[in-house]
């Protein structure tokens, strides 16, 4: 059985579970990726205020002739715009930014301690007021959710996250199916640094994929999103691919075993 195109979230709507995350591009490059990833099927896209690169993202959707309602697309708050008038200001920016009366899923992109709980009840704002088609939260960690759910009247629809099978964290994506969070991964694929792991080698060589592949099917059949990011036409057609097979529950369960809590971003716990 393949696994699944979409998952569904908490207000039944339903997301890509994989896309292209727009990270560390700009200008032409950015808008081309983005191009390009829609020509060959993508159809999520993640961008964020802290990228610098909103403008682009929504010259690519304006050029690619995909349907607005065809593409998913989420955006960020910037660590320097908490606090409820300030997000509210910062979302209205980013909606300029991109060229777009709606997004579909607005993040808090990082849990600064300052601000979070109020930049938190601009977002369940903009939900009301049918801005963002969903709202959710990135790099938090139990102990900040559990922070949340005191004060918040939505739960959050997705949580992404830092994750790869170094990076494996079964008691926060239980936690997050328990309350019904959709967990998504970035930095999927360690940006290639885990690819000579000798373990990764002979799975690629029964299923005839590359590392990329192997690593994001991992996520997928976990029910995992997953959003990795490439500049390259080829690459992204290569990521793609990950939607073409199953691993199988005993090479699962051997990937889940590599966690090493190797992490490429500062953990959520820095923002306590």
């Amino acid at each position: 059985m393949l696994p699944p195109r979409f998952v569904t979230l908490n207000n039944d709507i339903k997301m890509p579970i994989l896309g292209l995350g727009a990270w560390d591009m700009y200008g032409q490059e950015a808008e081309q990726a983005v191009v390009d990833a829609l020509d060959v099927g993508y159809r999520l896209i993640d961008t964020a205020a802290m990228y610098d690169n909103e403008q682009d993202v929504g010259r690519a959707l304006q050029r690619s002739g995909v349907l607005r309602s065809e593409v998913f697309v989420t955006t960020k708050l910037n660590n320097n715009a908490h606090g409820y008038d300030e997000a509210l200001k910062a979302f209205d920016e980013s909606l300029g930014k991109l060229g777009l009366e709606q997004v579909d899923l607005y993040l808090i992109h990082w849990p600064i301690r300052e601000g979070r709980k109020a930049s938190w009840r601009a977002l369940e704002q903009i939900y009301a007021e049918g801005r963002a088609r969903a709202i959710g939260v990135a790099n938090y960690d139990r102990i900040l959710l559990e922070e949340l759910f005191d004060t918040a009247g939505i739960v959050p629809a997705v949580n992404q996250i830092e994750c790869s099978p170094w990076l494996f964290q079964p008691e926060l994506m239980e936690y997050c199916r328990a309350n019904h969070i959709q967990m998504q991964s970035y930095c999927p694929i360690t940006r290639g640094i885990k690819f000579n792991d000798p373990r990764l080698h002979p799975i690629c060589e029964r299923y005839g994929k590359t590392p990329a592949q192997v690593v994001l099917n991992w996520h997928v059949c976990h029910g995992i999103s997953t959003i990795p990011k490439s500049v390259r036409r080829e690459r992204l057609q290569e990521n793609l691919g990950a939607l073409s097979f199953s691993l199988s529950e005993y090479d699962m369960n051997e990937m889940d075993s590599w966690d090493e809590g190797f992490r490429i971003c500062e953990p959520p716990s820095d923002f306590y």
